[in-house]
């Protein structure tokens, strides 16, 4: 190939790096939540069948989202009026209160959207006990425990839910998390606007394939998450270093993913939140930082570095702030499964499935997005430098934003 053919291709490829970045970029900051996870909620569901025929159901729901979602379906206006007064004033006996008081609407709107059935018979809901409130990823939530009769004679369950569909207008979406003892089988599962129902009876691979699905859906929906990754890309001069900050933050919010299923480490959304975020604007204003400090010698920073793994002093910093950050960011992940009781090795094994699923996206956008940018940066060193300060600057003030967001609880 002649130098003018060499110089055509590698201006195409710098065009299309620059262009796929910045278009994937612009996409990603075009929405911009206060919260990683604020488009869609998550209700969570463990069923037990105590004796025959009956199946003990507890439903733990996001309490604001209840409140409307029910006084919508059930024309029930006090109950938002109460509700909404109760959620604002953030006092739990009021809501447990104002739920109790039109327990009629809120029962309705529950069992009319997730129900349990027997033998392909239908099993008959009735109310156990008051409501109570919690708090799950600093939000209040209601738990309200069903008990379900149900044909004595099945053999196998199956559950559906459509609770808090996107068709109501208030979420994007939800996800219910189910853990299950029943038919002599215990387990979990996750159910979404794409599967609705599962039976007890579902094979070993479908269980695998929803949490590996769910894992990948989570990476790809939380905006925060994608932009700490681009910020690693941008930093990583040569292949070696963006496989090993990723196997860094693997590790790291791995080791997070087993210590919560465990019950040995429980921290409130409130500090994970802001601290994701800062992570974001941090690991992007390390690059920034370098390019500054190197000034017209930035573009000796695609030589390689010394020492082990050809990382410099700076390299191996970067490496620890990461592991740091990853572990943090390993709250958040786990948090979207709800790990929130000690020795949940029921969870914890879909856990570790949904972890994967996090790792083959991971995976594919650095596969994607590195090698568009190492030829821009071989090839044109300057536009490389100029590429990767931008995005790092867009990175870093959008990881700021969230971080006043999220302290301020805005």
């Amino acid at each position: 190939m002649s130098p003018a053919a060499r110089r055509r291709v590698c201006a195409v490829l710098a065009a299309a790096a620059v262009g796929v970045l910045f278009s994937a970029l612009s996409t990603l900051l075009g929405s911009v939540p206060a919260l990683a996870h604020g488009f869609t909620s998550t209700v969570y569901v463990n069923l037990v069948s105590p004796q025959a025929g009956h199946v003990r159901t507890e439903l733990d729901l996001e309490y604001d989202l209840l409140v409307v979602s029910a006084a919508d379906y059930e024309k029930d206006d006090p109950l938002f009026k109460e509700g909404t007064a109760a959620f604002d004033a953030d006092d739990a006996a009021q809501q447990a209160a104002a739920l109790e008081a039109h327990s009629r609407s809120v029962v309705a709107y529950v069992t009319q959207r997730f129900g349990v059935t027997a033998g392909g018979t239908a099993c008959t809901p009735v109310k156990d006990g008051g409501f109570t409130i919690g708090r799950r990823e600093g939000v209040p939530y209601a738990r309200l425990v069903l008990d379900y009769r149900c044909p004595e004679s099945a053999d196998a369950h199956e559950v559906r839910s459509a609770l808090f569909a996107g068709s109501e207008g208030y979420v994007r979406d939800s996800k219910t998390i189910v853990t299950y003892d029943l038919d002599l089988t215990s387990g979990s599962t996750a159910l979404d606007a794409q599967h609705r129902s599962f039976s007890t009876q579902q094979s070993w691979f479908e269980r695998f394939w929803q949490f590996f699905r769910l894992g990948a859906e989570h990476l790809l929906g939380g905006l925060d998450h994608i932009l700490f990754l681009l910020a690693l890309i941008a930093g990583s001069r040569r292949l070696r270093e963006i496989v090993l900050a990723a196997t860094t933050f693997t590790l790291a919010h791995s080791v997070t993913f087993v210590f919560a299923a465990l019950g040995l480490v429980e921290v409130p959304a409130s500090f994970v939140e802001p601290v994701i975020a800062l992570s974001i604007a941090v690991v992007a204003g390390w690059h920034l930082w370098r390019l500054w400090r190197r000034r017209s010698h930035a573009t000796d920073l695609e030589t390689a570095g010394h020492g082990h793994f050809n990382l410099d002093r700076a390299g191996w910093t970067r490496l620890a702030v990461v592991f740091c950050f990853g572990l943090v960011h390993g709250l958040g992940f786990a948090s979207a499964l709800g790990i929130q009781q000690a020795w949940s090795w029921t969870l914890l094994w879909s856990l570790l499935v949904f972890n994967v699923g996090i790792e083959v996206v991971q995976l594919t956008i650095i596969v994607a997005v590195f090698p568009l940018l190492a030829v821009l940066r071989r090839r044109r060193p300057i536009a490389g430098l100029w590429t990767t300060g931008a995005i790092a600057a867009g990175v870093s003030a959008m990881g700021l934003v969230w971080f006043v967001q999220r302290v301020l609880g805005t």
